[in-house]
């Protein structure tokens, strides 16, 4: 029997009937039997009903092949007529039998013949008035009287679950759960295990592991006198194991307790998975109906795979292959609770992982303030720019109308572990008025709280009950079995020292991008750099510059130091300058004041440096050549600080980067100037220090003439970001207008933003990777766009024979494990492969 034919319930139950466990008689039909049950060719009842013997009764539950799927609920008590009436009556008593058929007489009606409930609900009659009651309802109802024949109520039962599962709502459902339009279902016929009457008898829920820590502990619930749907209500239950608060089954029945803690252990360790088992007792004679995977948090789900592994109930490999990479990634972050109250005022894109509160400001400036005050706060902008940078590490969360899941918010929030919303379109602001406004004309001022959940893509009111975040042992121990199969580097992008240090805690192999515009929005450094922009000459900015080596000298020396001889690699400066200018008048105002300039000037200038397209104007390595003292002073503190490293014994190779190349010469001309800088700094320091040189390939033309590239570099890393976004034509921060239209009829896949095109996009990686090496065998490649951390690029990369990845801190765990799996995956099906062969 296989789950793929008659669902997994059903497999669950060969498997517990092997182990020797006291499941009732038990048949199952297959997904095929079933279809054909919902077009009306039955199978052979008398060959179903044979095994049960005369006069059964039965229960019909689900199998569908993954129990997330769900199905048609469960129906029991199938066999009850007037001739069975007395017989069980003897067995169980008057009461409890003529309760069991009214039951089935009110759950028929209501699934099987699609009546009307409430011509079936009879509150305030007893057992035996309700059930003539029932059946006279369901004869004026139905225009028949209730069926008699155990075959022909097994027949509708049959007929109506199957025609349940094959119909559009529940079609609907389960593909929303993940489950594929044309999955099947599969069918159980179990006789019925009677739970109320003579001696103990009751239905009860056992599993053995908190379901939010996953730790063992021995949960759930009993209840006397009632069938299974009965024992999940919380009224009139009993603990299993004993407690000072009341009665539990421990007490009441030691021997049953014991057995099902007997049949937990024997579970685990057969079946290999934590079971939750649902039992009855009859008379004191125990009764096994069902065992499924206990349901669990992310952290649970990695503390059972690291225990069953650690147990020798399953290899490491098995453990490292049960955790969904997401799960890793909801451990990082605090979270909103699943069972907290809801109240969604806006969804946008999720962009940054994690949930956080706090009152409402629209500025950066105002975040500042409201964390110097040790007020927790979420930054609302309309979209962010490299000028919010310093807001958004004040701010617990951040929150913009505008942009994509590349956008400034989302890497920058990405890279700081700050849980982040973008593309929220509906919202409105009103900066003067200091409030927005959601969709249904909600207003929510400045200073009011509002939750940001970035895992979800929802902004809610108020402050709902939050789960912490929690890396444990179980944690490290599971990233290292990953780290131990896994067949490709991963890195983090980190532009400050406490990213830096965000990745090692992670166990990043190193820095893959350090993006070192983001160092200058830090502190005074803003200002010197808009001294900069505004000097007339090169000796001016050389000397403006002057004050901000040292500065760059000392994070590049953090850099190295708190990644302990790993590999950093620091991109040039890629920014364009206008980005460094205030956009409002009150800001232009105050820089006119502090440069002692008059305005006019300052607007003057501002205009000249604004470009219609800034993103493919004036940046990155046109920067350096048009306005080489940049790169001259971070080429220098880059080396200074190398030197400074050798010094205290530590030899760093930085690896530097240039950014946003499209022609061979650009490589060329910053090579030549980079060799002279490091030749001063050598001489000057006596320290023979090396270093490495490589280009992003972030233009579709470098991609192309990669082979001539390489010849100047010891590396090539592909940014996807801006590849992504030169090769499809689209703004990053603007295609979030129409992406979820072309997504949904289909124009894309998924939003390249997002996902990695691995068709037009990942042909020019392919090409790149293909012709670099071709000049260059030993080129070392990487992709170090925000993909970079996601399962499908990993798995690209993998295939191309990328040295390594590069993604932003909080997404190295799992882009580890990510690693890991598909090391595991391919080598599973090499073995297949070659099992096939032999």
């Amino acid at each position: 029997m296989s789950p793929d034919v008659h669902g997994g319930r059903a497999k669950c139950l060969q498997r517990l009937i092997r182990l020797d466990m006291p499941v009732p008689t038990t048949v199952a039909l297959s997904f095929d039997a079933v279809l054909r049950c919902a077009k009306g060719q039955l199978p052979d009842m008398k060959a179903i009903l044979a095994p049960f013997g005369p006069q059964p009764l039965l229960s019909v539950r689900p199998s569908s092949q993954d129990p997330d799927w769900g199905g048609p609920g469960a129906i029991l008590n199938i066999g009850m007529n007037d001739a069975c009436l007395p017989l069980l009556a003897d067995r169980i008593g008057q009461t409890e039998a003529e309760t069991l058929y009214l039951r089935f007489v009110q759950t028929y009606a209501v699934s099987v013949a699609r009546l009307d409930p409430e011509a079936f609900d009879f509150p305030h009659l007893g057992p035996a008035d309700a059930l003539r009651a029932a059946r006279d309802s369901y004869e004026a109802e139905a225009d028949e009287p209730f069926p008699q024949d155990v075959t022909t109520q097994l027949t509708e039962v049959l007929r109506s679950m199957a025609r349940a599962w094959d119909g559009t709502t529940a079609r609907l459902l389960r593909e929303a759960k993940g489950a594929p339009g044309d999955a099947g279902l599969g069918l159980v016929v179990q006789e019925l295990a009677l739970s109320v009457g003579k001696g103990e008898s009751g239905t009860g829920l056992i599993h053995f592991i908190n379901e939010d820590t996953g730790v063992p502990q021995v949960r759930g619930r009993y209840r006397s006198q009632s069938q299974q749907r009965d024992a999940r209500a919380s009224e009139g239950a009993l603990y299993l194991t004993k407690d000072p608060r009341g009665p539990a089954l421990e007490d009441i029945a030691p021997d049953i307790f014991a057995q099902l803690i007997r049949f937990g252990d024997l579970a685990r360790t057969r079946l290999r998975e934590e079971m939750q088992i649902e039992f009855t007792i009859e008379n004191n004679t125990l009764h096994i109906l069902d065992a499924v995977r206990v349901q669990r948090s992310s952290r649970a789900l990695v503390q059972v795979a690291v225990a069953l592994a650690q147990d020798g109930v399953i290899p490491r490999e098995e453990a490292v292959m049960r955790v969904p990479p997401s799960s890793l990634s909801e451990l990082l972050h605090r979270q909103v609770d699943p069972t907290a109250a809801r109240d969604v005022i806006v969804r946008g894109i999720a962009a940054s992982p994690g949930a956080a509160t706090g009152r409402i400001v629209l500025s950066a400036n105002e975040a500042q303030a409201s964390a110097a005050r040790g007020e927790s706060c979420v930054l609302v902008r309309r979209e962010t720019t490299p000028e919010d940078i310093r807001g958004m590490h004040a701010a617990q969360a951040v929150l913009t109308i505008r942009g994509g899941m590349t956008s400034h918010a989302a890497v920058i929030g990405r890279g700081l572990g700050v849980p982040c919303v973008v593309g929220a379109s509906d919202l409105m602001i009103d900066r003067k008025g200091g409030w927005i406004e959601a969709p249904g004309g909600r207003r929510f001022n400045v200073g009011d709280t509002i939750t940001v959940d970035g895992t979800t893509g929802a902004v809610l009111a108020g402050a709902p009950d939050m789960l912490e975040a929690a890396l444990d042992d179980a944690f490290q121990t599971l990233l290292s079995w990953a780290d131990a199969v896994r067949d490709i580097g991963v890195r983090a992008n980190a532009d400050t020292p406490k990213d830096a240090q965000t990745a090692k805690n992670f166990m990043a192999e190193g820095i893959g991008l350090c993006r070192t515009e983001h160092m200058f929005f830090d502190g005074d450094r803003i200002g010197v750099m808009r001294e900069m922009i505004f000097a007339g000459t090169a000796d001016d900015r050389r000397a403006v510059l002057d004050r901000l080596l040292p500065m760059q000298r000392d994070d590049f020396e953090a850099l190295f130091s708190i990644m302990e001889g790993r590999p950093v690699c620091i991109r040039l400066f890629d920014m364009p300058l206008h980005e460094f200018l205030p956009y409002d008048k009150s800001g232009q105002r105050d820089l006119a004041e502090q440069l002692d300039l008059p305005l006019s000037t300052v607007v003057e200038r501002m205009q000249g440096l604004s470009e219609y397209n800034p993103m493919l104007g004036m940046r990155g390595v046109r920067q350096g050549i048009a306005i080489p003292e940049i790169y001259e002073m971070q080429a220098r503190a880059i080396f200074e600080a190398t030197a400074r490293a050798w010094g205290r014994g530590m030899p760093v190779q930085p690896e530097i980067m240039i950014p946003l190349i499209s022609a061979v010469r650009e490589v060329e001309l910053i090579k030549l100037r980079l060799d002279k800088i490091a030749a001063e700094v050598r001489g000057a320091t006596g320290v023979d220090f090396k270093f490495k040189l490589g280009v992003m390939v972030e233009t579709p033309r470098a991609a192309l003439r990669a082979g001539d590239i390489a010849q100047f570099t010891d590396f090539l890393s592909f940014g996807t970001n801006d590849l992504t976004q030169m090769t499809y034509g689209l703004s990053r921060d603007d295609a979030g207008r129409f992406m979820s239209a072309y997504v949904k009829q289909g124009v894309y896949p998924e939003d390249p933003f997002h996902s990695l095109d691995l068709d037009g996009v990942g042909e020019l990686l392919a090409i790149g990777a293909m012709r670099g090496r071709q000049t260059r065998s030993d080129v070392v490649l990487s992709i170090c766009g925000e993909h970079g951390g996601t399962r499908p690029a990993i798995a690209f990369c993998r295939a191309q024979g990328f040295d390594y990845v590069s993604c932003s801190p909080f997404r190295v765990p799992a882009a580890r494990l990510s690693a890991a799996q598909l090391t595991l995956l391919d080598a599973r099906m090499a073995s297949s492969a070659g099992s096939g062969r032999a």
